[in-house]
This record gives structure tokens, sequence and C-alpha cells, in this order.
């Protein structure tokens, strides 16, 4: 068997999702995953291109997709096979609170003697907390981690106490030590993610399933790539933000990659994937020298692949002028998040615009060669009342009515947790939430809780848990009979789409009744709702192919694929 000297595992969002009979809801149908979360963090693959390229072998194992795709696959049984030196578990979102102990557990058992690490953005929020679990040894804190871990490896192979080592949270002798953190305001380019090195890792150990990275990808294969670390907003929803960003990874400005490393990565991909690449942050945060430096080299790159940009601010006209002259596709994201210009300014003070501005962009993007603009909208914002959320579909309605089919809407609840580290988690009351859970185990006892509205961890001042829920239904129900008006899906799917929103709103109400009266559900139902990720809780907002990006015939370059393996940059 290959060696492995670094094992990462990535859990299901609640590990015996396939026994228990839970209604996750639509927290993931406007995410390329299911409700078990499958889709592992890019930082698996750029720590393994670090660590690779110093001598460590690494195998990723999406232990998730694992269990969703085969009923029978047996965790315990597929780990005990494994001869880890180290095993890494990501709690990078905090829906994993559950699967990630739990794994961690198993590799326990199996494997009494190796050292579990934990990391991610929950890992960083909760490492306190999480360094008292038993089966927990080591937990590295911050957002690029990768020389760290290679640190810590190397003086675990030594034998060496990880004394020095940044960023780390340990046990000596059931004593906690938490070394400084730290981040380099300007470190040198991050690690690119590099496709290639996961097909390497599928022919080494022989398993294409376990690296994977969600559900459903070889029909989508979009590839994320990041376009900074940290960020300028100041979301009060998001645990990504400026102000979470110093809470959590002591990075207290954004950091960007260079317009060069950015290109170079992107064309990288394009060698191999003939997939969608989506730029992950606003290119115009850095300012717009860097954003017309960086189109300017996608332009001589000549790529074909399709390139998504999203936009926190409005973008200048001018802007959208440069991305038609330097790519030939291209599409766009906005997240105004609710049409009611009020409710934006308290979400996001600083960079605020008008809907004016909005209409303005979409309407330039339309005019000129954009394939497709999504525009997503939430529901749970600070002061955000049921009628506000219909108000937004009315919106909707005018943005259909004023474009073509290439530009749709979205809308789903914040969910299932409002986020560590965001404002309104920080201070609930001061921005009108009420929480339900403080802590990493209160967060793993909701996970595993029968309904979404029991899962969610907050309420606001203006919509209870049961009115979210409900607001949520009936905002989709209307939007997805906009779109089967207006042409954005066909007939078919629309009324796919509105029986399963339908039996969903049904069934939550039992759920319900149910818990308020302590009655049990009836059987029936309950092995109804046994395993099932699926027929309640996936396309229920929108139809999930929605979201997927236009298919190749064949989506991969397999003579590059075979240039990359044969000719290691």
């Amino acid at each position: 068997m290959a060696r492995i000297d670094l094992l990462l595992l990535h859990p299901p969002s609640v590990y015996d999702f396939r026994q228990k009979s839970i209604m996750y809801g639509p927290i993931s149908d406007l995410i390329p995953s299911s409700p078990v979360f499958e889709m592992y963090p890019l930082g698996f693959l750029t720590m393994t291109s670090y660590l690779e390229a110093r001598g460590f072998k690494v195998r990723i194992v999406n232990l998730a997709l694992r269990m969703m795709n085969d009923l029978d696959f047996d965790v315990r049984t597929f780990l005990s096979r494994l001869k880890p030196h180290a095993i890494g578990i990501d709690l990078h979102w905090l829906p994993h609170a559950h699967g990630s102990i739990e794994i961690a557990k198993l590799a326990r058992e199996c494997h009494p003697d190796v050292p579990i690490i934990f990391g991610g953005l929950s890992s960083s929020y909760f490492h306190e907390e999480l360094i008292q679990y038993p089966v927990v040894d080591y937990v590295l804190r911050g957002d690029a981690i990768e020389a760290q871990l290679y640190a810590l490896l190397t003086k675990l192979r030594a034998g060496e106490p990880p004394a020095g080592v940044p960023n780390l949270t340990w046990k000596v002798d059931g004593k906690v030590q938490v070394n400084p953190l730290s981040t380099t305001p300007h470190p040198p380019e991050p690690v690119d993610l590099n496709p290639v090195q996961m097909i390497r890792m599928v022919l080494r150990y022989r398993d294409l399933q376990s690296v994977l990275p969600f559900n459903g990808w070889w029909q989508n294969p979009i590839t994320a790539v990041f376009t900074v670390k940290g960020c300028a907003h100041e979301c009060l929803t998001c645990g990504g933000s400026r102000q979470a960003n110093r809470r959590i990874n002591a990075r207290h400005e954004p950091t960007f990659r260079s317009p060069e490393n950015l290109v170079k990565n992107i064309v990288d991909i394009g060698r191999i994937s003939k997939g969608p690449i989506f730029l992950v942050g606003d290119l115009y945060q850095a300012g717009e020298d860097y954003a017309l430096e960086t189109l300017t080299r996608l332009g001589k790159a000549t790529i074909n692949n399709e390139i998504i940009f999203e936009f926190f601010a409005m973008p200048s006209l001018s802007c959208l002028q440069a991305i038609d002259q330097n790519v030939v596709n291209w599409s766009l994201e906005l997240s105004p998040e609710s049409h009611s210009e009020a409710l934006r300014k308290v979400q996001n003070e600083k960079f605020f615009y008008t809907n004016a501005e909005m209409e303005r962009v979409i309407a330039a993007a339309l005019k000129l060669r954009c394939h497709r603009l999504d525009v997503f909208f939430m529901i749970g914002l600070p002061e955000q009342t049921q009628r506000s959320v219909m108000e937004t579909i009315d919106y909707c309605e005018q943005l259909f009515a004023t474009s073509d089919p290439r530009l749709s809407c979205f809308i789903s609840p914040m969910g299932p947790f409002a986020d560590p580290g965001s404002q309104c988690f920080e201070n609930p009351e001061k921005f009108g939430y009420t929480l339900f859970a403080r802590t990493l185990e209160e967060h793993r006892e909701l996970l595993v809780q029968p309904s979404w509205r029991s899962i969610l961890n907050y309420e606001t001042t203006v919509m209870s848990r049961d009115e979210l829920v409900d607001v949520t239904y009936t905002a989709a129900a209307a939007l997805n009979a906009l779109k089967l008006r207006y042409g954005r899906i066909n007939k078919g799917r629309g009324q796919a789409v509105a029986a399963r929103i339908r039996q969903a709103a049904e069934l939550e109400t039992r759920l319900r009744l149910c818990s308020d009266s302590g009655v049990a559900l009836d059987p029936h139902e309950l092995e109804l709702l046994r395993g099932e990720i699926h027929d309640f809780s996936v396309s229920t907002v929108c139809d999930k192919r929605e979201l997927f990006w236009r298919r190749h015939v064949n989506n991969f370059k397999w003579l590059g694929i075979l240039r990359a393996l044969l000719f290691r940059s």
C-alpha cells in the first residue's frame, strides 16, 4: 500500500445521517453540495501541493461523498485498512460540528497512536473548546496554514514537541498550550490549487471516489480560484468578513494574489478542464488598477473556460467593458441580499449601493457578451420581515420583466447557522438576533434535531424560527412560479420544484406540530426521513440544476492531463 504521511478526512455534516430521520431543509440548495455538505475545503488541495513538494505523501478521502454514494460503505473498515502517520480532519464550516468529532472518534479507535489534527475556520474559532475533546490532539488556527502544517508534521516525524509551531493549540500531559497566532501582512504568493495533484493522487491510491469534490462534480466540474485571503467588506452576517477575519485569523487587511499568479492558476486549470472557473472574491476590492491588470493578462492568455466573476459592490461600466474585451466566456454573480436598500445598508453600510446602480450594471452586462447573470437574495437578515421577503420576490419579477432569460434570481435562508465571528453572532442583541447555540457542543446537538427549523441556531426580533421557515417556502414557491412565467426554467422542472416545496412545507408543519405537542411523528413519515437527503431537502427552493453551468460533451482535456502527468511543472 502506498505511503500516507497525512490522511486528510472530510466528514459529513452529521456522521450517522444514513440512519437518522432528519429533515435538513433547503440549507444547501444554492451551493454545489447537498445537506451532507460533502464539498471539502479547497485548503485540502493547497496543503497537498505544499506538502507533496516537500516530500510528504498526502491522501484526501471525502468520507461524506463516499457515504452518500454507497449506502454500504463502512467507514470503520475503510479507515482500519489505511496506515497513516498523521490524520487531518477539517472543521471548516460549522455544519460539520457533529460529523468531524464522530469521525475523529472512529479514527482514534482504528489508529490509537496516530496524532489527529484539526483545522479550518470553525476549528480556529472554537480551538480552545475543540482541543478539550480527548480525540483531538492538535488544532491549527488560521486561513493559510500550509507552512505551519509542514512544521508540525516535521516535528512529529522527528519526535520533537511542537512548542515553536505558530498558530498551534495542543496538549501536553492534558494541559492545553496555545502557541501565538501570526499572519504576515504581505505573505509570499499563496499555494496554487493544483488540479493535476488530484489526478496523481487518484492514480497513486487507485481511488477516484475519495477525491471528487462534491456529488455531481463530473456533470458540473466547476473549479474555484481564490483571489484574496480575507475580505474588505464588513457584512453583519458573514463569518468571512473583515471583522471576522481580524477576530479568527488575525488578518487585519485582505491579502490579494498578484494578477500574474492568479492568471497562471487559471491557465493551469484551463489546460486540463473545460469546466467553469469561479473567481472567489471581488476583483475590485484591490482597486481598479489591480482588476484591469488581471483582466489584461486574462486577455493575453486566451482562456476559453467560462470565467465567473462575483461582485460585492457594483463595478463600473468600464470594468464590465474590460471583462468583455478580455474574456471570451464570462458570467456575473451579484448578491444584493435584499431588494430593500434600507436593509442592504444595515447589512453592509460601507459598500452600500442602490437598486438603480445595480440595475444599470445588469443592463450593461446583458448588452455585452455576459452568458449568465445570477442575482442572490437571502432570508434572515437584520430587520427583515416576512412582508419584506415577499417584496423581494416582487422585485425579482421586475428584474425578469426588464431583462432577458440570461438573468435569474435565487433566494434561500441563512442557514443552518449564523456564522461564528460575524457581528450578528458576536453581538446578537445589538443587531436583532437571538441565538440558540454559542458553543461547539451546543451546535453539535442542534445538528441532530429532527427538522431544519430546530437546527437553525438563530431567529431575529422580527421573525421567529417558525416564521423564517414558513416564509422560505412561501417565497420559494412564488419565485418558482415567476421563473416558469418568465421562461427561466422549463415546465417540467418548475412543476417538480413546486411539488417538492409543497410536500416539504407540509411535512415541516407536521414535524413542528409533533414537536410542540410532544407527540411522536407517524412511523411511516419517520421512515420517509430515515437517511433522507434528497426528497425534502434538495431542489426545493430551486432546481439544483439551475446552478449548473454549460456542459461540454467532454468536460476534460485528456491530452492536457497526460502532458501534465508526464511533464511536471
